[in-house]
C-alpha cells in the first residue's frame, strides 16, 4: 500500500508521519517517534508490553494500525509524567514498591494500571488483579505490581 502522511497527537505533541496507513502503531511510534516505552513483546495482542493510552484506553499498539489512531490523543510512559517532570502516582508507587524485576512488562502494567485507576479510582485487590489480567509479567512480581497500584490509588484519594 502507498504511503501516506498520518497525522498523530503524541504526548501533547503533534507529529506528521509518512507511513503505510497500515502500519503497526507500535513501529511508528518506536521507528518514527524515538518513543521506546512500548516494547514488542508477542505480537498477538496478548501480552500488554506494547500498551498506551489512546483517548485515555489502554490499547495494544503492535497490531493496531496507525491510521486508526489517527487524530486520536495517545499518551505513551514518556507523557504520564505532570507538567512539573515529577512522575506519575502510578510510575512513583512502582518504583517504591520496587515492583518490577527484568522491566519487560512494566510499560504494559504502568498504562493498563493508569487506565484502571482513570475508570475505577478507589479499586480492590480483586478489581485489580482483574484489571490486570491482559498484562503478562514473566518474572513473577504480580503481587508487588497490585501492591503498587493500590498505593498509587490511595495516592490518588489523598
Amino acid at each position: 500500500m502507498p504511503q501516506q502522511q498520518i497525522q498523530l497527537t503524541v504526548n501533547g505533541d503533534d507529529h506528521t508521519v509518512t507511513v503505510d496507513p497500515s502500519t503497526p502503531l507500535l513501529y511508528v511510534l518506536r521507528n518514527e517517534l524515538g518513543l521506546n516505552g512500548p516494547k514488542y513483546g508477542c505480537g498477538l495482542q496478548q501480552c500488554g508490553s506494547c500498551r498506551v493510552l489512546v483517548d485515555g484506553e489502554a490499547r495494544a499498539t503492535c497490531q493496531l494500525p496507525v491510521s486508526a489512531v489517527e487524530d486520536q490523543p495517545i499518551t505513551t510512559l514518556a507523557g504520564l509524567s505532570g507538567e512539573d517532570g515529577g512522575l506519575h502516582p502510578v510510575q512513583a508507587a512502582v518504583v517504591d514498591e520496587q515492583a518490577a524485576q527484568c522491566g519487560y512488562c512494566v510499560n504494559g502494567v504502568i498504562i493498563t494500571a493508569v487506565a484502571l485507576l482513570s475508570d475505577t479510582p478507589d479499586p480492590d485487590r480483586a478489581e485489580i488483579t482483574d484489571g490486570m489480567n491482559e498484562v503478562l509479567c514473566r518474572c513473577g512480581t504480580h503481587a508487588r505490581f497490585v501492591r503498587a497500584i493500590q498505593s498509587a490509588a490511595d495516592a490518588v484519594d489523598a
